[in-house]
């Protein structure tokens, strides 16, 4: 049974309630994205980024958002645990960004990307396929079958080997800027880049948590390729957003875990009212 809410905050969880996300495809792009889908001409803004971008559980997110403030076309090319990856290896956002007015890339993470120690699913990026050489002899102690998903596999390495940790994450860490500017000159539009999160982006390369995304992206990274963006927003949610949980976002109660690890409607609107007036500069 299902609890209406007041104002803004459509539903509680309850049940088996789940949204429509509509998904549709691009092109010949083998990713189902949020929908309802739109057309790819005239004045419109390409939202490209992971989880909170596709906005799981969130029955506006902050791409509606900021299209209801603007009036722009805001096209959400989110998807789920989208690393630098999933954006590089898919021509038809690259092409829908070509002809976008602008675009707002959401930071990603920089453990769900291919590099010298592991490598991921080219789509599912959040997929751990399996270790390198190189991680095999550095982690001769580590069974590695046992691991289906990179967080799980690094968040386990942390704990067992601290020491050796470090070289993954530095790793990672280049790798994150090298493939961030790779993506940034294949986009030849204007470029807002937005970090979205529970915390600040760390001064700190050993602070960043596992459990707060994006992962392992420090302030430092972020400088790193801010040169060729036209502008950078930050959105860190705000305690009151914080302390809302899972009001207001909808999901099944089989989902209820992996709902209250995302930041609910509020936060969306956060990041929505930041971004609004950057967008609409970026196209005057």
């Amino acid at each position: 049974m299902s609890k209406k809410l007041v104002g803004d905050m459509a539903y509680e969880k309850i049940g088996t309630l789940s949204l429509d996300y509509m998904p549709c495809r691009y092109g010949d792009s083998k990713l189902l994205f949020r929908g309802p889908k739109r057309k790819l001409r005239g004045d419109y803004a390409v939202f490209l980024g992971g989880t909170e971008t596709y906005g799981k559980f969130i029955e506006t997110p902050f791409p509606a958002l900021v299209e209801a403030q603007t009036g722009l076309v805001c096209v959400n090319f989110g998807w789920p645990n989208a690393g630098v990856d999933v954006f590089l290896n898919e021509c038809a956002v690259l092409d829908a960004c070509e002809n976008a007015r602008t675009v707002v890339l959401q930071l990603p993470c920089a453990q769900n990307m291919t590099n010298r120690f592991y490598s991921v699913h080219p789509r599912r990026n959040d997929r751990f396929v399996g270790p390198s050489n190189l991680m095999k002899s550095v982690f001769r102690d580590i069974d590695f079958t046992e691991f289906h998903f990179t967080r799980h596999m690094l968040t386990h390495l942390k704990a067992m080997a601290p020491e050796r940790f470090d070289m993954i994450r530095d790793e990672l860490q280049s790798a994150w800027v090298a493939r961030m500017r790779l993506l940034l000159d294949r986009i030849d539009s204007n470029i807002i880049l937005l970090w979205f999160s529970a915390r600040h982006p760390s001064e700190d390369n050993n602070s960043p948590d596992l459990a707060q995304d994006p992962a392992f992206v420090t302030r430092t990274m972020i400088d790193a390729v801010k040169g060729n963006a036209a502008a950078v927003v930050k959105v860190r949610a705000s305690p009151l957003a914080k302390a809302q949980g899972t009001t207001g976002m909808v999901f099944s109660e089989l989902e209820a875990n992996a709902a209250a690890e995302l930041l609910g409607p509020m936060a969306h609107d956060e990041a929505a009212r930041a971004l609004a007036p950057v967008v609409q500069k970026a196209v005057r």
